[in-house]
């Protein structure tokens, strides 16, 4: 298969929408109101910490290039798989989602020694995000 070559098939409004989303969804589900407490609890952290961290958008850019280029290769490869319909897509980035994302984080976080709550939070968060923006894309390809 020659997945390089539906780039010209993407439909970058529902890429734009799906890394749209996702910056949403990641803003509201680490809001201290909803879990962001538990988070930086599980961490070891205050919001001041987090507030003074150094670093400025050396630490906002990358994630938001880690986003977008999720967003792309999900385009990129439910346009090569010919999954074309808003459930398809859910089902697909959710699949993706669980094995790659919160199996990374299962993987990393339990070598590192994190508490299983800094998982289980940000595994759902990836979980989230990537069966949105699969929906999103796969709805409007």
């Amino acid at each position: 298969m020659d997945w390089l070559s539906h780039i010209s098939q993407i439909n970058w409004l529902a890429v734009l929408l799906a890394f749209v989303s996702s910056m949403v969804i990641g803003f509201v589900w680490y809001m201290p109101a909803v879990l962001g407490r538990r988070w930086m609890q599980a961490i070891g952290k205050t919001e001041d910490d987090l507030k003074n961290i150094d670093g400025g958008a050396g630490i906002w850019v990358p994630m938001m290039l880690a986003a977008a280029v999720t967003s792309i290769l999900l385009a990129i490869l439910l346009s090569a798989l010919d999954i074309n319909t808003f459930w398809a897509g859910a089902v697909f980035a959710l699949v993706i989602a669980v094995v790659f994302r919160a199996g990374g984080h299962v993987i990393h976080n339990g070598f590192a020694g994190r508490p299983s709550t800094v998982t289980v939070i940000d595994s759902g968060h990836d979980i989230l995000a990537m069966t949105v923006a699969g929906a999103i894309i796969g709805a409007m390809q």
